[in-house]
């Protein structure tokens, strides 16, 4: 009786198991979902500027669903589109990046790459992301400058190491940004300083949010941070939330919009909108884009 008492509940656990992989890998993940966010960091008596926030496309060629659900936020009408890197899965991912983007180029943009900008994906096991000194492992090199020459000139500036300033939503906006933290390609001292007082709004930029680079942006002033590559987690615990980062990023903050400690700025994590490609799963994390509407302080 025991026996078949015990068969019974390992059964069961499988199948419960084998039911929540279907529905991490099958449903969960092709979710995409709207968030929305008012951020506090506009001066006084000053309309609102809506900042549309991608991140984490991780594109294969084949992912039409993504695609024209990406292309249908141009409907919002955004004053910024920021793309926060990592867009790209294949050497052969351009053309979908760009049927998802392509509706959004006519509107003012800025980016920066992440490492699956520059290398593709190779297999690794997904517990090696709770080793703390992890060893990254580079895969074939993705087409990163086509997906740079076609953002630039449509328009959109390329803020990896650089600094700017450009008009959006009628206002003067203060642009930096990092290359990838996440494989040291980060260069923040080379366009570091204090934000002009003639700037109506300051925006930085970097796709892994590493808390070195983050604490150099907002001593400097930027009043909103954006980045990606945590995928909040990607397989998050009901009542725990996200199990790793994969950087220094505390785990509360995997996600979501945060004032940064010590500062007057805000963060916001994008969860983005792919997965590795041999982890295609996401568990109480769907697939997002934001909507971060900024308004007075």
């Amino acid at each position: 009786m025991r026996k078949r008492t015990l068969f019974r509940l390992a059964a069961g656990t499988a199948a419960v198991g084998a039911a929540t992989l279907a529905y991490a890998s099958l449903v969960e993940r092709n979710m995409f979902t709207l968030r929305r966010y008012d951020v506090p960091v506009l001066p006084a008596d000053t309309e609102p500027l809506r900042v549309l926030h991608l991140s984490d496309l991780h594109m294969m060629p084949d992912q039409a669903r993504k695609q024209q659900w990406v292309a249908s936020l141009a409907a919002l009408d955004p004053d910024l589109v920021v793309v926060t890197g990592d867009n790209m899965a294949s050497p052969a991912a351009v053309p979908g990046v760009l049927r998802a983007l392509q509706p959004l180029l006519d509107l003012p943009g800025a980016f920066v790459f992440g490492s699956n900008d520059y290398t593709g994906p190779v297999w690794k096991n997904p517990f090696t992301y709770f080793l703390p000194n992890r060893e990254y492992t580079e895969g074939a090199e993705l087409p990163y400058e086509e997906l740079r020459e076609v953002l630039t000139g449509a328009g959109w500036v390329d803020l990896n190491n650089a600094r700017t300033t450009m008009k959006a939503g009628g206002r003067l906006i203060e642009l930096a940004g990092v290359d990838d933290p996440h494989i040291e390609r980060d260069d923040y001292p080379a366009v570091a300083g204090p934000v002009s007082p003639s700037a109506d709004l300051s925006i930085a930029l970097a796709h892994s949010p590493e808390p070195s680079v983050l604490d150099q942006m907002a001593a400097d002033g930027f009043a909103l941070l954006l980045a990606g590559h945590t995928h909040g987690g990607q397989v998050r615990v009901p009542g725990v939330g996200a199990l790793v980062t994969n950087c220094g990023l505390p785990r509360s903050m995997a996600r979501g919009l945060h004032r940064w400690p010590g500062s007057e700025a805000w963060l916001h994590v994008s969860a983005g909108l792919g997965t590795h490609p041999t982890a295609p799963v996401r568990f109480a994390c769907p697939p997002e884009a934001s909507v971060l509407t900024l308004i007075p302080r």
